[in-house]
């Protein structure tokens, strides 16, 4: 579950822990869209039935937040949780808040759909991001501290140390922190420094006794661990700015040591891209160069600074009061990751690892041959119940080195830092196979990586492009070509919900259909032609591409529900998507509701509808579920009078995934793969399933009661009894 900013990853390092929201969520909403006429024919809808969406979103993190509080959760997941939230607050802050202040500052005031003008969203959502923020610095501090020292995890402070941990600490900061600090002074000739964003800083008030008082700064260095194991047990940490303020006196000696506390800023993040510059790549270089440089929009202090240090602060950075935030020390639980991480099984969640998909398994432990199997029918994987390694990513090694394979194509939105996907579509260029990759170099926060990646794949050989100006790249696809013995080509298509990144398959959960199912192949094969030509096909026989038919398909099932209610025959809709924002979808399902059409939701993020009002969404149920895994699959189901229609693909409810992105769902039409949809949204709908309901008065709220069944353990338990494997199976 996860959330981290800033660039992207060199390839040859790991990425940083994976967001737990919305991993798309790089591109930032128009959020404040003057409210849509209505598309219902003679309706008439209350102009208060749309929630916000950046406020929907903070109810989101306050989920995650709940589950930080949550005594049933193991204590090192409840850690996890707790750097999640912050993880997840600070992408908030780049991102979203920093759209609305842009607004502000340029005087729009245009109502939203929700509304209210982006003065008084962005009020509105201080208020919820202050009380959110206070909780999660007081519960860590007075709840997840105390518990973690009661079972021999200590998170203390220095004035806590014992003499030998202290003399540890001393050697720490003279070999491996002295050396790369910079103490930076504030006065008439040293002017106020640039503090990056999400930089974690000291700052300090010396007192000479022949000049007066002085201000300085000095960067916390991010190469280190922000919490310090203090002895060799790993089970006593302490923050690194303790370490360094400790040793203050060496940094300035000869002066008196008035005030120590840490601040941080958060940063506008956006990029401002011309879709139209003669060279993409060179002209986003440029702009990732400006991104640091962004706006201030947020400032964290320490609860113990003084007001004389925040109000040098506020000046130099150019905040106001409401963007600041005093947090209990210490600031930046993000950097929690390796106390959640320690190797404590009674603490943290069952081992877990994927099992193979029972059609890929083989009696002799190797490697199964997925052409074959393919060839006897389709396989939906469902990650990371499924194992990545030995279905998606084992179909795009073997079509690698496969002699009979001609050609690959695949779309790379995100991927790992030490990509197999990608060192195997290098070895498959290097073996002259017709290798083309769709890079989205604008996928926020690997924008750096992908650019890597990109001119990686083009020394080896690959074609290389960057999809259709003016959209991203969003769809999740592959597609091999393959000669096969009879002497003809076949087509073999992957088509998923997630990215092809192997680290991150193991925490999101997603779904992906393998198959030879010649239709598909077909709409694919020209999905990709119009990628990388100038051709133009606005429909598919298998698929829904935005941004031409997405939309208009959803809608047009919807309405065929609506028809199928009126005419007293089966009518149903199910979707579990990431977010439901898009106000059209949403007035249409208002519209369902009214004509007797049953409306669930399943939606881990945003969601802008308000369900159970009556006479607009009595016949509405929105529900979100949780867990150790990121709920992130998109799926569609529509009873269509017993006949049902199910979808699976990229694409989320949201305006920018319909209109201004290239997304594919493709038809499930497997039956064994759409009685498996049904059982897992079956799962989700249970009341023994422990989940959250939104109400139509915009609160999310958490059903009590003893033995709910947690979803995602189930899916664990279920798969090791029905695939007879043992839950350590490696992937």
């Amino acid at each position: 579950m996860n959330p981290p900013p800033g660039a992207g990853p060199s390839i040859d390092t790991e990425p940083d822990p994976p967001r737990f929201a919305d991993e798309s969520a790089e591109e930032i909403e128009d959020a404040i869209r003057a409210p849509i006429a209505s598309q219902l024919e003679g309706a008439r809808l209350p102009a208060d039935r749309f929630l916000d969406r950046t406020a929907s979103w903070l109810d989101f993190n306050g989920r995650v937040l709940e589950l930080m509080l949550d005594e049933q959760v193991p204590l090192l997941e409840r850690v996890r949780f707790a750097a999640i939230f912050a993880r997840n607050l600070d992408e908030f802050f780049m991102v979203r808040v920093a759209a609305l202040r842009r607004r502000v500052a340029a005087g729009i005031t245009t109502r939203g759909s929700s509304g209210a003008t982006p003065r008084e969203r962005l009020d509105t959502i201080a208020e919820r991001a202050h009380t959110l923020v206070e909780e999660h610095g007081r519960c860590f501090a007075d709840k997840i501290v105390p518990t973690l020292a009661e079972v021999g995890v200590e998170i203390v402070r220095w004035g806590d140390l014992a003499a030998g941990e202290v003399r540890r600490m001393q050697t720490l900061f003279d070999e491996r922190i002295y050396p790369v600090l910079t103490p930076l002074a504030v006065d008439p000739a040293h002017p106020f420094p640039y503090i990056s964003g999400l930089s974690l800083n000291l700052a300090v008030l010396v007192r000479d006794p022949e000049r007066g008082t002085h201000f300085a700064r000095i960067k916390v260095p991010p190469m280190l661990p922000r919490f310090v194991a203090t002895d060799d047990t790993v089970r006593r940490f302490v923050p690194l700015e303790d370490v360094i303020e400790a040793h203050l006196p060496q940094l300035f000696p000869g002066l008196e040591m008035l005030e120590a506390s840490t601040f941080r800023v958060t940063r506008n993040e956006d990029l401002d891209v011309d879709a139209d510059a003669d060279d993409l790549l060179h002209a986003l270089e440029r702009e990732l160069s400006r991104r640091r440089f962004g706006v201030p929009v947020r400032l964290e202090v320490d609860g113990a600074m003084s007001d004389r240090v925040l109000n040098l602060l506020v000046r130099e950075l150019g905040v106001n009061r409401q963007e600041v935030y005093r947090v209990p020390a210490p600031l930046d639980l993000a950097g929690l990751w390796p106390v959640a991480d320690l190797d404590l099984p009674d603490l943290s969640y069952p081992d877990f690892m994927p099992a193979t998909h029972p059609a890929l398994r083989t009696n002799d432990g190797k490697p199964a041959d997925i052409f074959a199997a393919l060839r006897s029918g389709d396989i939906l994987l469902h990650h990371p119940y499924d194992s990545f390694s030995s279905s998606v990513q084992a179909f795009i090694e073997q079509a690698a080195v496969d002699p009979a394979v001609q050609a690959i194509k695949l779309s790379l939105y995100r991927t790992s830092g030490k990509s197999p996907i990608v060192d195997a579509l290098i070895d498959a260029a290097n073996a002259g196979k017709q290798v083309l990759v769709v890079v989205e170099i604008k996928a926020r926060f690997d924008e750096q990586a992908n650019i890597r990646w990109a001119r990686k794949l083009e020394e080896a050989g690959c074609h290389v492009v960057y999809g259709i100006v003016g959209l991203k790249t969003h769809c999740k696809l592959v597609l091999v070509v393959r000669s096969e013995k009879s002497g003809g080509l076949r087509r073999y298509v992957h088509v998923g919900t997630g990215n092809y990144h192997p680290k991150t398959a193991r925490i999101y959960e997603d779904f992906g259909l393998l198959t030879t199912d010649p239709d598909v192949g077909a709409d694919v094969a020209d999905l990709f032609n119009h990628l990388s030509g100038y051709t133009r096909r606005a429909g598919y026989d298998t698929l829904l591409v935005a941004p031409d038919t997405v939309r208009s398909g959803i809608e047009d099932l919807i309405r065929r529900e609506i028809e199928n209610a009126s005419e007293g025959v089966p009518a149903g809709v199910s979707i579990k998507v990431n977010s439901l924002v898009d106000e059209e979808v949403i007035d249409l399902l208002y519209e369902a509701s009214q004509a007797g059409v049953p409306v669930e939701l399943l939606i881990r993020g945003m969601c802008t509808l308000r369900p159970g009002v009556p006479g607009l969404s009595e016949g509405i149920q929105v529900r979100s579920i949780l867990g150790r895994f990121l709920e992130h699959s998109r799926v569609f189901r529509f009873v269509n009078a017993g006949d049902p229609v199910y979808l699976i693909g990229s694409a989320d409810i949201m305006d920018r995934n319909l209109d201004r992105r290239v997304e594919a769902l493709v038809r499930v039409r497997d039956p064994k793969a759409r009685a498996e949809l049904d059982g897992l949204l079956a799962l989700a709908w249970s009341a023994a399933t422990s989940h959250w309901d939104l109400g139509g008065d915009g609160i999310w709220r958490r059903p009590e009661g003893e033995g709910l069944i947690d979803y995602q353990e189930e899916l664990i338990a279920r798969m090791v009894e029905d695939r007879h494997v043992p839950a350590s199976e490696t992937a």
